[in-house]
């Protein structure tokens, strides 16, 4: 069965084919148009597949080869039965990296290819200037299939249940990275490479590589953090620190590498979608679409923008966002340069914006089961919008210290939402085996303390007195950390 050969040995796409000469031709003059409208990209590589191949690509997280997981077959399944049952369409998939390939399905009609290439060019552009993405590996691709190679070695010396067993574990943490670390080390790599070091840290540089343990010499050397706590860095912690063998450690540095590959695009999917969408419409009314395909757009662009109360679409939001700045005299290349979601939201949204797109704060009511406008004050509406953005909307979970009974504490940063705690108490219990020992979390529920135990009897969450995490008194460092996400 294809699917089942596919996911044990990667993915193994049908045959790709050259663009046809028509294509081609809309090809070079979309480009054209992109460039002299300002865009600047990496060479993009266009290749048309069938739906099925473009699925188990986007199933794949956009890459022709990824180590063998069940988690891939599963998605790949997924959307298979949406694409079968017209509930999901892939119209284009691109992925960043240098050159930026980009993927057709073969049975899009004329004006979508038209539609798709241009919306392409807007993401490559982005990805090449966009600041939280000028640190990701530009030969990603080439990164992957080495990735993939290991992993089938590691698996053919150590079997395949154990390497599947960790890899569920590791991939359970992946959005427990520090989405600020790469940037910071590519900052400092630049201002390195263009000032140079001066004497007295080059001196301190050079006293510390030789106090400091050997295994922190090794984790530094792997491109790991150094073991400072709190860190909200919880895989690349245990890593490190983790009491595992050599060969786990790998692997953990491994899905590490790709977790923080992927952290950008979750920062800015609203800047991305909507510069995207943007250069798209700009681009394709522009002359670009014969006349008997103007309907056809309009229609495909709406759908990909339609909103919900309640609900943000990313490609709505943005192109609107995008608009609006543009009509109060702002330098939108400036803007997609400098900003993450965060930031931009806030640099942007102000009264006009949230009248004159409806924008409200819905709450359920206990009563219907429905979400109803709660309130109408466009900065709590902002507030709101905000908070949900911060840290991609992922849980903030630091690492705190490892007591003296070798449990390692944890601590939610509680930001006014509480945890799922089943889930956390699942996410704790991978925690505790690659920890090696007991792992515990405090949160809250309700305003209560709870402590989240996850150790040799199994998971379990206790009633605390101790000050549940939004009572806690952020330190400096989780200060600091809290501006740069607001205001980066």
């Amino acid at each position: 069965m294809w699917c089942a050969r596919s996911w044990a040995r990667g993915a193994d796409m049908g045959a790709t084919t050259q663009l046809p000469a028509e294509l081609v031709r809309w090809r070079e003059e979309i480009e054209s148009r992109a460039r002299d409208a300002g865009l600047d990209f990496f060479d993009v590589v266009f290749e048309m597949l069938d739906a099925r191949d473009v699925n188990a690509l986007a199933a794949l997280g956009g890459f022709p080869v990824r180590y063998p997981s069940w988690r891939f077959g599963m998605e790949y399944e997924r959307m298979q039965k949406g694409y079968a049952w017209g509930l999901s369409k892939i119209y284009e998939l691109v992925i960043n990296n240098d050159p930026t390939y980009a993927y057709l399905v073969r049975a899009n009609s004329t004006m979508e290819q038209k539609l798709v290439m241009a919306h392409v060019f807007g993401h490559a552009d982005f990805f090449k200037h966009n600041v939280w993405f000028s640190p990701t590996d530009r030969a990603m691709v080439d990164t992957m299939g080495r990735h993939a190679t290991r992993m089938r070695e590691l698996i053919d010396v150590h079997g395949q249940d154990r390497v599947d067993c960790l890899l569920d574990a590791a991939l359970s943490l992946d959005n427990l990275v520090d989405p600020f670390q790469p940037l910071r080390e590519h900052q400092s790599g630049v201002r390195r490479t263009l000032v140079g070091p001066s004497l007295a840290e080059r001196a301190a540089q050079s006293f510390a590589a030789q106090t400091q343990p050997g295994e922190d010499r090794q984790s530094r050397a792997a491109g790991l953090p150094a073991a400072s706590l709190p860190s909200c860095d919880v895989l690349g912690f245990l890593a490190e620190r983790g009491h595992l063998e050599d060969w786990e450690r790998e692997v953990l540095r491994m899905v590490r590498a790709e977790a923080l590959y992927f952290v950008p695009q979750r920062q800015t999917q609203v800047m991305n979608e909507g510069w995207a969408s943007f250069w798209h419409s700009r681009i394709l009314t522009g002359g670009i679409l014969n006349a008997s395909e103007v309907i056809d757009f309009a229609d495909c662009h709406a759908g990909a923008t339609a909103s919900q109360p309640g609900r943000v679409n990313p490609y709505k939001l943005g192109i609107e966002l995008y608009r609006h700045a543009e009509r109060v005299g702002l330098d939108l290349f400036r803007l997609r340069a400098t900003h993450n979601d965060v930031s931009f939201i806030d640099a942007v949204v102000d009264e006009e914006f949230a009248e004159r797109h409806g924008m409200f704060v819905y709450e359920t009511n206990p009563r219907t089961g429905r979400q109803e406008i709660a309130d109408r004050d466009w900065r709590r509406v902002k507030d709101q919008l905000l908070g949900d953005m911060a840290w991609g909307g992922v849980p903030q979970i630091d690492v705190i210290e490892e007591d003296g009974d070798g449990a390692l504490q944890l601590r939610h940063r509680h930001l006014g939402r509480d945890l799922q705690l089943e889930q956390a108490g699942s996410t704790l219990a991978h925690i505790s085996t690659l920890w090696g020992g007991p792992a515990h979390l405090l949160t809250e529920e309700g305003g209560e303390g709870r402590r989240i135990i996850a150790d040799e009897e199994g998971v379990r969450v206790l009633e605390t007195a101790e000050a549940p995490p939004s009572a806690l008194r952020p330190d400096a460092d989780d200060d600091d950390g809290a501006k740069r996400q607001q205001r980066a």
